[in-house]
This record gives C-alpha cells, structure tokens and sequence, in this order.
C-alpha cells in the first residue's frame, strides 16, 4: 500500500464560523484571519494505492458551480485535484474508489462534473465506485435548515442516478469494518454519521481527520466549529477519539490545515493537546 496526500486547493471561511465559541484572540493564534475575518483553509484529500484500488479520499469543492458561488469562498493557491492527481502520474479514469467522509460540498463537490454540453451532471470518476452509508445519505438528500447549504443537490442526486454508488454497512458510531482497505470511524457531531478512514500503514495507523479535528488548532475540546449540528456530541466524540488516538499513538491527517499536513497527541495535566505537527514526507517519506 501507498499513500499519496492529494491537494484540491485552498480557500477561506469565516474564522469565528470554524472555531464557534472561542475568542478570536485565541483562535487568530492558531490561523491567522485577514481584514475581513477570513482564514485560509486546505482542501487535503487522499489517496491510497492498495493493489490494483486506487482509493481517493474526498474531493475538494470541484469547479461547476458559478462565479458568485466561488466568489464566497475565496479559491486561492497553486494547487487543484487534477494538477494533483497528475504530479503523481495518475488520472481521474485511474481511480477505482471515491470515499466521501460526507458530503458537504468542500468533500464531495469534486466527485460530480458537468457533462460535455453542459445540459447536465456525471460523476467526474467514470471508473470508480461511490462510497457512503445509509444514514448520512438519507440525512443529506432531506437535509435540515442548518445543513441545507452545504448538501447541494447536483453534488449528491448524481452520484446515485450514475448507478456507481454503494454503502458502507454502518448502523451505529465508533469504529467499522469495511469492503476498503482500511477500517472507519463514525461520528455525528458535525453532521450524522460522519466517516473517518483509520489506515494502517507503515507500522502506523492513520486516522483521516475530515470535520471532526479539521485543522490542529481543534484539538482542544471547547474547539468546535459553529458549523457542528451537535456540539455537545462533537466535544464527547473528540474526546473518546483522541484518548483512543493518545493511546495507539494514531497519527492525525488533518483535511483542513492550510499548514499541517499530519499531527499526532499526548496526555499532559490539561488533558489531551497536540504534541507535535509534521509533513507527510517527514514522517512516511516519498
């Protein structure tokens, strides 16, 4: 097995969106704000050539929605999927899986393009099967006021009228088997049954962190964003997963970092706390 990080792209959302409660004087320590309280954010999705799967990780926003669209989110950087994908010699035809943590449109809006004449959508992965469960699936095709931006219909319909799209057995929170090469881990804090792939891979085990530790500047309990449907349970789900992350020494892929690529956690007298930050290559080299 080979894990490649896959860049979509950076973009900024409002800081106090991404961090909830906590004061800005706090939280602009961790990711500094520009004149209009925006932060820069990665788009890090991944991907991992096991045999002859090539398994990507989420997808970034994409590129079919319209100018005022993007206009909000601020796309900035030299990085995007394809160009990504092609530094490491591979194509969107290549890919056997897309795994979408979930399907806010920052994960999964990559995963549809327009069709040629642009009279309508088709899956962007021609060759690859679809993978979601159940439970967040029927949470995002009847999304709730709160969610009903982030779940955009041209992202998701198409998915499953492609007849690509299959599920993954999952019937309660914490940790699942699955038809991929790696286990996942459910959480509902951020939005119901969130999946989080846990990897073993040279000697480690790799826990892509998507929406429930987005950044390294999360770890933190009271770090929750505001865009978490139930905080309260994030802040429980952090702590049971970072105790089980401090304990078999998990290292964190953080999706959202515009700096970190991976990080990892230790126990201290104020709980658990990041312990030290890396790049990919530091620890897992090329």
């Amino acid at each position: 097995m080979t894990i490649y990080p896959v860049h979509a792209g950076h973009f900024k959302l409002d800081g106090g969106a991404m961090f909830g409660v906590v004061p800005k004087k706090l939280w602009k320590n961790a990711n500094e704000p520009d004149e209009q309280n925006m932060c820069s954010w990665a788009a890090r999705c991944m991907l991992i050539e096991d045999g002859d799967r090539l398994i990507l990780v989420d997808t970034g926003m994409g590129n079919k929605q319209d100018e005022k669209f993007f206009g909000h989110y601020h796309l900035h950087g030299p990085h995007s999927l394809d160009k990504s994908l092609e530094a490491l010699g591979f194509h969107r035809n290549d890919i056997t899986d897309v795994f979408l943590t979930h399907l806010h449109f920052d994960h999964c809006g990559g995963a549809i393009q327009w069709n040629k004449d642009r009279s309508g959508y088709e899956p962007a992965f021609p060759n690859a099967v679809y993978w979601s469960n159940q439970r967040h699936w029927q949470w995002a095709i009847h999304p709730n006021p709160r969610e009903r931006a982030s779940f955009l219909k041209e992202n998701i319909l198409p998915i499953e009228e492609s007849g690509q799209l299959k599920f993954i057995d999952l019937h309660n929170d914490g940790l699942h088997d699955t038809p991929l090469p790696f286990q996942v881990y459910s959480v509902s804090g951020h939005t119901e049954a969130q999946m989080l792939p846990v990897i073993e891979y040279k000697g480690k085990k790799v826990a892509f962190m998507a929406d429930l530790l987005p950044s390294a500047g999360h770890i933190p309990l009271p770090w929750v964003m505001a865009y978490d449907t139930r905080p309260l349970l994030t802040m429980k789900e952090k702590e049971q997963f970072l105790r089980l992350a401090e304990e078999e020494q998990f290292v964190l892929y953080f999706e959202h970092d515009p700096v970190n690529d991976l990080g990892t956690v230790k126990m201290t007298e104020k709980g658990i706390r990041l312990d030290n930050t890396y790049s990919f290559d530091e620890v897992f080299g090329r």
